[in-house]
């Protein structure tokens, strides 16, 4: 093993990029616990069909792959829409067996969906930095792990601003508090559950197209992502989103240095590991409760 400088930043900025991807698909299943306390085990799958309307986009119609992410962004968006109000929204508020049943029946609706639509074998989508490195003295990074992570750092703050500075915001954060109390402040709860599946959605369709053009995928990946994201907001703390940014890049650079120092198979134990010793020092996790 090269154990060097070089080597050693590469792995962090490797774990920083792709802690990126996992922190977005994370913010999103944190929101929608925060404003609506639902617990989604399919918010994963949203993230494959995100990958696979990207490269749907971007090879069918020729777009731009970064480009492709913006409209499977819309677009999943639309489908978080009708999954909340067909799905979610008939269950929403009562036992929450019934919430967990609906997610793990929508993990396998999706998941025979994809396979039928796009079929079985694995995908990678192209961008036009395909292949491309920046090169800094011995240390080489590709072009799309540097987009990657503008591009997160970009959407957290486009939602970042909407939580601050809108109308829709406020009320995000008023029926996230108290939802009796702000219906009776005239803010459609409903809506507002509505508007906030469909943005969880959306930034789990742009974390999956991101996944898409670093990793090959296939209709069978997004249980992994979907477990990785629970575990960031555990240990950042649930309905927190600076713990899920934290969580998310603690996670991504633990994984890279034990796949790095020890091998494959050790990467997520020991990013698991590090989640369990949070959790014994701060059993609300780094920013929950607290840490507010």
């Amino acid at each position: 093993m090269d154990i060097t400088a070089p080597a050693i930043m590469l792995t962090l900025i490797w774990g920083i990029a792709i802690g990126c991807i996992y922190m977005l698909l994370a913010t999103g299943l944190n929101i929608i616990f925060g404003v609506m306390k639902l617990v989604n085990f399919a918010h994963g799958q949203l993230l494959v069909v995100g990958a696979y309307l990207t490269w749907t986009f971007s090879v069918s119609a020729g777009l731009n792959a970064y480009v492709a992410i913006l409209v499977s962004m819309v677009v999943v968006a639309l489908l978080g829409i009708a999954v909340e109000r067909l799905t979610f929204r008939r269950v929403l508020g009562g036992d929450k067996l019934n919430e967990i049943f609906v997610s793990l029946g929508l993990i396998y609706i999706f998941e025979n969906a994809t396979m039928l639509i796009w079929g079985t074998s694995s995908l990678q989508i192209t961008s036009p930095f395909s292949g491309m490195s920046l090169n800094l003295s011995s240390i080489s990074i590709t072009y799309d792990r540097i987009i990657a992570v503008f591009v997160v750092i970009a959407a957290l703050a486009a939602f970042g601003l909407l939580i601050k500075k809108t109308k829709i915001g406020l009320a995000m954060r008023a029926t996230s508090q108290i939802n009796n109390t702000a219906m009776l402040m005239g803010i459609n709860v409903e809506k507002i559950y509505m508007i906030t599946f469909a943005i969880g959605a959306a930034l789990a369709a742009v974390a999956g197209g991101l996944y898409g053009i670093i990793f090959s995928f296939n209709y069978q990946v997004g249980a992994m992502p979907t477990i990785i994201a629970f575990a960031i907001i555990i240990m950042g703390g649930l309905g927190s989103i600076k713990g899920a940014i934290v969580g998310g890049l603690l996670y991504g650079i633990t994984e890279q240095l034990a796949t790095y120092f020890l091998n494959g198979l050790w990467g997520s134990a020991v990013a698991f590991a590090l989640l369990i010793v949070v959790l014994i020092i701060r059993p609300r996790g780094i920013f929950g409760e607290k840490g507010e």
